[in-house]
């Protein structure tokens, strides 16, 4: 966050649930690998709190986050309007600026 926010022209727009309050994208309790089969995935509950803030690019510096979110935005029919990218691609575009 505190390299993102030195990005000219970025605005960081956190969800309710972040920073020590944050919630996971589900990957990292094996969720990538096992699917639910009773009630909501977690990945789509996570990407639909991520969508509610409005922002048109999720940030995310870990690769299992970007699979959980880019499969949660599929789901949501939002693969059009938001996309999920790399912190180090988000800070390479702004380098090249």
């Amino acid at each position: 966050r505190a390299v993102l926010e030195n990005v000219p022209g970025l605005e960081i727009i956190e969800p309710d649930r972040s920073r020590d309050r944050g919630f996971c994208c589900g990957a990292g309790g094996g969720r990538m690998f096992m699917e639910e089969h009773v009630g909501e995935k977690v990945n789509h509950n996570r990407t639909r709190e991520l969508l509610a803030t409005g922002a048109n690019t999720i940030a995310a510096g870990c690769p299992f986050c970007m699979t959980m979110l880019t499969d949660g935005i599929k789901a949501a029919d939002r693969a059009g309007d938001v996309a999920v990218r790399d912190i180090s691609e988000i800070l390479r575009d702004a380098l090249k600026q």
